[in-house]
């Protein structure tokens, strides 16, 4: 089992600019490797973009690439050649990355050609995969990086790694801080025995984050919302910062702190509330939501994007999976807000801006997120989604409640068809970790 362990670093000044050092070099292999890309594209011959065939390249041109115009000395020896390395792989990846998704064999959005790193806009970051990195002995607040020294930090660390080996470990800076990601490799440990809270159903939403069927409510802290005047400031006082000055720099670093913040404040709620869930409750039923279709809606990306719907549903895959509680996917296409809890109507109609659901068939007045959390519960835990004619979860019968299909009738409706019932949302990771 792979784990990452995250630490902010304290180094010194001269540490900084050594890591700062290390960032330039590995944008430089990087910038310099697809040059190379890109002059073997023009001339026609057949590229070698492998991260292999990349280091044969660097091994053989970096005396004459990274050279001092001035003195005409060699200056690649200044720094540890993992991070030279680090910015290969990172072009390595970025070229496979195109070259599978222009054949269609890549999810997700389609990747264009890599482009050059600028020292303004590039991450600062490297990696070490080989040297001795890592762990100290008898100093558990501090780290080994190699052509640095020993980097001091801001927690213990060895008490984080707690005797696991460490395979890789990324620097990088971010919002002005510099911290180090350790890549470290643990024994698969038996599943646990399901905590003992039961079900939930879970309605995820922009005004509060999460509606938990039992009526627990889970406020939602408007990363984004509560900064945006204040990150709003810092960029129109950026944008009449002169190129090249210092004062652009002090205002580019307020930027990037302020936009850490946010970051900060949304990763805090999310992993705080994911990990209340996984150690609550045995089951878990959220819904399959069209994150991708709902930032569409020019009126409602910023909060959806501010609600981080997609980091939510990841972190409580892996740590239902840590605890031993079962995670239910239902599917998008169910109507959960549309759907009475209590009688089973479903509405032909529901607004936004309804946020009290009341029933025309049962007279029931229900908070519309809590109505919807109870439906997502219900199709969670329900035994099967399709029947044995592969009939659907609904039928638009004349009172428009939630039955199945006859089972000597084909449903109408094909695979758009809505269905009840769930998927296990972290099966695989169960799976695997037996």
């Amino acid at each position: 089992m792979l784990e990452a362990v995250k630490v902010a670093l304290d180094p010194t000044p001269r540490q900084e600019r050594l890591l700062e050092s290390h960032a330039g070099a590995a944008r430089f292999a990087y910038n310099a490797g697809l040059a190379h890309v890109k002059d073997m594209l023009e001339r026609g011959d057949k590229p070698e973009w492998s991260y292999y065939a990349l280091r044969r390249w660097w091994n053989q041109a970096k005396n004459t690439l990274a050279v001092d115009e001035t003195t005409g000395e060699t200056w690649w020896p200044e720094n540890s050649k993992e991070a030279y390395n680090s910015g290969l792989e990172s072009l390595a990846d970025a070229l496979k990355n195109f070259s599978k998704s222009r054949k269609g064999r890549r999810k997700g959005r389609r990747m264009g050609f890599p482009r050059f790193k600028s020292k303004d806009k590039a991450v600062p970051g490297f990696a070490y995969t080989t040297g001795s990195f890592g762990l100290i002995d008898r100093d558990p607040h501090a780290l080994r990086l190699p052509k640095i020294g020993r980097v001091h930090c801001m927690e213990n660390v060895s008490k984080r790694v707690d005797g696991a080996k460490a395979l890789r470990m990324s620097v990088s800076k971010r919002g002005g801080r510099w911290q180090a990601s350790l890549t470290v490799e643990r024994a698969d440990l038996p599943i646990p025995s399901p905590p003992k809270g039961g079900s939930v159903g879970i309605d995820l939403g922009v005004k509060e984050l999460a509606t938990l069927s039992d009526g627990t409510v889970i406020h939602n802290p408007h990363a984004l919302k509560s900064n945006l005047r204040r990150l709003k400031q810092a960029q129109r006082n950026l944008s009449r910062k002169q190129k090249g000055s210092n004062r652009r720099r002090k205002a580019r670093a307020q930027v990037a702190r302020l936009c850490a913040r946010v970051a900060n404040l949304r990763s805090d709620a999310l992993n705080k509330t994911t990990a209340m869930l996984a150690h609550t409750y045995a089951d878990i039923s959220i819904e399959d939501l069209n994150v991708a279709g709902m930032m569409k809606n020019h009126r409602l990306a910023q909060s959806v994007q501010d609600a981080s719907f997609y980091e939510f549903r990841r972190q409580l895959t892996y740590k239902a999976a840590r605890t031993g509680a079962r995670l239910h996917v239902v599917d998008r296409w169910y109507p959960s807000s549309k759907t009475c809890s209590n009688c089973g109507m479903v509405k032909t109609k529901l607004s936004l801006s309804e946020r009290v659901y009341h029933c025309e068939e049962c007279g029931l007045a229900i908070d519309r997120d809590v109505n919807a959390a109870i439906n997502i519960q219900v199709a969670g835990s329900a035994p099967e989604t399709l029947n044995a004619r592969g009939g659907s979860g609904r039928r638009a019968n004349a009172s428009r409640r939630a039955t199945r299909h006859p089972a000597k009738r084909e449903p109408s409706g094909g695979e758009s068809r809505v269905r009840l019932g769930a998927d296990l949302g972290n099966e695989a990771m169960q799976m695997t970790s037996l």
